[in-house]
């Protein structure tokens, strides 16, 4: 795939991410959490597909391997990738763009909802 070429999803999202902040306070940058381990082909399958939304995201990347991880190593042995943003479940196994897409603007809202409360 042509990195140069934008898809829908990327530009959809590039546009109401632009939009929000030219309007609003820039808000902090979500978290996403990638629980991961070392060879994994998914994960790195994964991230290449959020590549694109990767500026919008603070991420980390957690190796279950860890021996201070061993409490996601019960939980996500069979499933990484796991992500989480912002400590909230998104999915497993595979990125799924417009589930992340539609996480990051559900997120971005209630910060925009927060700021006009305020």
């Amino acid at each position: 795939m042509d990195s140069r070429k934008i898809n829908s999803k990327q530009f959809e999202w590039t546009y109401f991410y632009q939009n929000y902040t030219t309007y609003f306070k820039k808000p902090s940058k979500p978290t996403l959490t990638l629980y991961t381990k070392n060879p994994c082909p998914l994960c790195d399958e994964a991230l290449e597909k959020l590549k694109p939304f990767l500026d919008q995201v603070v991420l980390e990347k957690i190796d279950i391997t860890a021996p201070e991880n061993r409490r996601y190593w019960k939980s996500y042995r069979y499933d990484i990738p796991v992500f989480h943003l912002n400590g909230k479940f998104i999915m497993k196994h595979r990125a799924n763009i417009d589930v992340f897409n539609n996480e990051l603007k559900e997120y971005y809202l209630q910060v925009k909802k927060e700021t006009e409360t305020t």
